[in-house]
């Protein structure tokens, strides 16, 4: 466990080690990339253990997908276009200062800070480390306290792979991560829910330190009346059920055409027993992460039983020697008052609720706050435009659910009560980068013409 003067020595040495190398080459960030994607790659294995124990069961697929190909996916990316990248862009001067130049230098910031979650312990911290590293800075990561096993293999790799100026992992419990939080950082970086999220931005504000939150919400997903409900269900079914509801991008409820509520219902039913025969019993199922978790999540669901809600639980819970497989459970037309329409689930519960038409659909989106992503099912041009047009949120995705993350290209992040800013690719660069602005005036100027003493003749022949 770190106390805050640790903390603090940390940063001091991370600073003086930017001081001493301000704009590092493209050959340092390479090898500074190649060097995270081997801690990784070579590694998997550990990593898969480790996720595995602090969840009390995880299955391997999951692990490979959630957290280690996206982590290697990002580097190649980042390593493949970061000479593009780091080239300073021309931007466009006004006709009355030529010959003067103009371009946007694009500057590492110094040191970022990035406070992860537990739920994909390993990609969400290293994730936004890439693009920081990427940039030419330093890296501090706290990871989660809830997943302490995962923790502890990060934090001893990190040492082995990079110098603790270069990137460092920081252990400790929530007081510690209270701490982190603290700290005088270039940027900071938080992902997690919302109250947490508040309390880090108040934390961070105290520093004037510019923060990116990702903060999940309440993701719908919209199915339209003219799609196949078996495909529809199945991508919705995978969406949800990876990690079992347990990631910030699950759809978190669907609004189905009232008149086909029940064929969905019947599909996606038919979809979970054949993605998962064994129901939460089988080894392609994973454990909920904490006690607390599980608690919340059994509240959330009673309340729903006891205000008349139907509920069908897709498979039995299954008791582990730590924490618990909660099935995939299906709650129908719940009313919006209740905890599972007002909250993030973040678990395996589903409210399915049916509506009128687009129209209704997007209404009811729309008086709820921003979320993190809308999954949109329809085969027509028309609504699909209505939906990119008449809704916000920080993605969108048509007939599918979360593979907009799984594109290094795109900015991931959320809008208003789903976080701010976004990270990623070319924009996780420029997220952790100063847009610097430089001018380059010519030896010969018509600005000159412009000193003391005035002339009122002058300005009106420049337009001024």
């Amino acid at each position: 466990m770190a106390d805050d003067s640790h903390l603090s020595a940390h940063l001091d040495a991370q600073r003086q080690a930017f001081d001493a190398e301000r704009y590092p080459t493209l050959a340092v960030r390479r090898d500074r990339l190649k060097r995270l994607g081997e801690m990784t790659r070579q590694h998997r294995q550990d990593i898969i253990k480790a996720i595995r124990q602090d969840f009390g069961y995880r299955p391997e697929a999951e692990t490979r997908l959630t957290d280690i190909a996206r982590v290697l996916q990002a580097v190649r990316h980042a390593r493949r276009h970061l000479k593009r990248w780091m080239r300073p862009t021309r931007a466009p001067v006004p006709f009355r200062l030529w010959p003067a130049r103009a371009r946007v230098h694009r500057q590492p910031l110094g040191t970022v800070g990035i406070i992860a979650p537990r739920h994909s312990p390993w990609s969400l911290a290293l994730l936004p480390a890439v693009d920081a590293l990427a940039a030419g800075n330093r890296v501090m990561i706290k990871p989660s306290e809830r997943a302490p096993t995962t923790s502890a293999l990060m934090a001893r790799l990190a040492e082995y792979y990079f110098s603790a100026n270069e990137l460092s992992v920081i252990t400790g419990d929530a007081d510690t991560g209270r701490a982190f939080a603290t700290l005088p950082f270039d940027h900071l970086l938080f992902t997690g829910d919302a109250q947490a999220g508040r309390e880090v931005a108040l934390a961070a504000a105290a520093n004037l330190t510019p923060v990116t939150l990702e903060l999940g919400g309440k993701t719908p997903a919209i199915i339209g009346a003219d799609v196949d409900l078996e495909r529809a269900a199945e991508r919705i079914a995978f969406g949800k059920w990876l990690n079992a509801g347990q990631t910030r991008l699950a759809p978190d409820y669907v609004l189905v055409h009232e008149p086909q509520l029940t064929a969905f219902v019947a599909a996606l039913t038919r979809v979970v027993k054949r993605f998962h025969p064994k129901g939460a019993a089988g080894d392609d199922y994973s454990a909920i992460v904490g006690e607390s978790h599980r608690e919340r999540l059994d509240a959330m669901l009673e309340e729903a039983r006891d205000h008349g809600c139907r509920v069908i639980p897709l498979g039995e819970t299954v008791e582990l020697s730590r924490g618990a497989k909660l099935p995939p459970t299906l709650v129908i037309d719940p009313h919006g008052g209740l905890t599972i329409m007002r909250e993030e689930i973040f678990g395996p519960w589903l409210p399915i609720i049916g509506v009128g038409d687009l129209s209704h659909a997007l209404a009811f989106v729309q008086e709820r706050p921003r979320p993190l992503a809308l999954y949109a099912f329809t085969n027509d041009r028309e609504q699909r435009r209505r939906i990119l047009e008449d809704s916000h949120s920080g993605g969108v995705v048509f007939n599918d659910t979360l593979w907009h993350n799984a594109v290094p290209a795109l900015p991931f992040g959320g809008v208003g009560a789903s976080g701010m800013g976004g990270y990623q690719g070319e924009a996780g660069f420029l997220r952790f980068s100063h847009q610097r602005s430089v001018f380059l005036q010519a030896k010969r100027s018509s600005v000159g013409l412009l000193n003391p003493p005035y002339r009122s003749w002058l300005y009106r022949l420049m337009g001024l």
